[in-house]
């Protein structure tokens, strides 16, 4: 097995029906001509795949009416020909906004530790199958797609992959930095991993990222970077400060890098998330937290329905939470010809979660 940061694996609706529509079909749902090219059918993909469970128990998903959908070829603005590199690709949001780029005409290459980061970690660990299975769906819209496994905190390795990437396909033109743990743990029961490894990963990985990418873009007087933040950035959380404070300072740290950057007409925007269900969230002591943040303390471990119950009347759209393919549109937009006078900007994807926030 290559290690990381040996380059690339070359291998590389009713409410009755909403499982259905979110649901990953297999060769692709045929609703035209893709982007790609004319032999290539557009398709529809639930991109984490699903029925999505907890305990046994299904997580419960967004009505059609009230989701983005699942990524199909053209709902977003084109991206084709650009060449796209997305960090922590391998499932979740990172994998919706690889295959989103793809659908949308991009070439990607999704990178990925795909294995253990840190025991201050409340997810199961990403696996070189997933990755794997991101450049699978990539290539399902008739795009390349390849994967590098390499660890953000290693500078070193991302600017090795830097290279290669601008070797292989010629040029960079958008880079993610996406990939991101999250802790659960009150200060006063901290480990200095608990702390230490959160701000390494999500804060000093996405610096890492856009320090080892960034002179690529500059060096070709364009260029898009798109950061991944969270509504936990925006806010203080109790019992995970640690994760708070490393979107809070990807903010900042995405502020100065588009003022430093304009001049090179290379853009830097953040995504800031909501609640979304994804391997990074789901687990039982995330669903305690989001039914404690609407006041209710669940006497034991609470049922993915009862909390998505329980959360969804407090948000504007009277949903419990999203899928990772509500907030990849946004990235796109992001990332194409028409956000060309957009930068330094925050776009919140939270289904009116946002609205009670000053």
């Amino acid at each position: 097995m290559r290690q990381p940061g040996d380059g690339f694996d070359k291998e590389e609706e009713s409410t009755e029906g909403t499982a259905a529509r979110r649901k990953f079909i297999g060769g692709g749902l045929a609703l035209g001509a893709a982007l790609a090219a004319p032999a290539v059918l557009a398709q529809s993909i639930r991109t984490d795949g699903g029925p999505a469970t907890l305990n046994g128990q299904p997580m419960p998903e967004p009505p059609p009416d009230k989701s983005a959908g699942p990524v199909r070829a053209g709902r977003g603005s084109s991206l084709k020909d650009k060449v796209a590199v997305v960090t922590g690709a391998a499932r979740g949001i990172g994998r919706a906004i690889a295959v989103e780029f793809a659908a949308n005409g991009a070439d990607v290459v999704a990178i990925d530790i795909a294995g253990p980061v840190s025991s201050a970690s409340d997810a199961r660990p990403a696996t070189p199958e997933d990755l794997a299975e991101t450049v699978r769906q990539i290539k399902e819209f008739g795009r390349r797609g390849e994967s590098i496994r390499a660890d953000i905190r290693d500078i070193a390795a991302l600017r090795k992959a830097a290279d290669a990437v601008e070797r292989d396909f010629g040029r960079i033109d958008i880079v993610v930095a996406n990939a991101a743990i999250q802790r659960w743990k009150p200060l006063l029961e901290m480990e200095d991993a608990d702390w230490k490894d959160t701000i390494e990963n999500n804060l000093n990985g996405t610096a890492n990222t856009i320090r080892a990418f960034a002179p690529k873009l500059v060096a070709r007087n364009r260029g898009r970077i798109i950061v991944l933040s969270s509504m936990q950035g925006k806010h203080g959380t109790k019992d995970a400060s640690s994760y708070s404070a490393s979107k809070w300072g990807i903010l900042g740290l995405m502020k100065s890098a588009a003022i430093e950057f304009g001049q090179y007409n290379v853009t830097v925007n953040a995504v800031i998330p909501g609640l979304v269900d994804t391997a990074l969230t789901r687990y039982d002591k995330r669903l305690v937290e989001s039914m404690a943040e609407s006041g209710h303390k669940p006497g034991g471990t609470p049922t993915p329905q009862q909390a998505w119950d329980v959360r969804a009347p407090t948000v504007g759209l009277q949903v419990g939470w999203l899928q990772p393919d509500d907030i990849s549109p946004v990235a796109v937009f992001l990332a194409s010809d028409a956000a060309a006078m957009v930068t330094g900007a925050e776009y919140e994807v939270t289904a009116g979660d946002s609205a009670k926030d000053i």
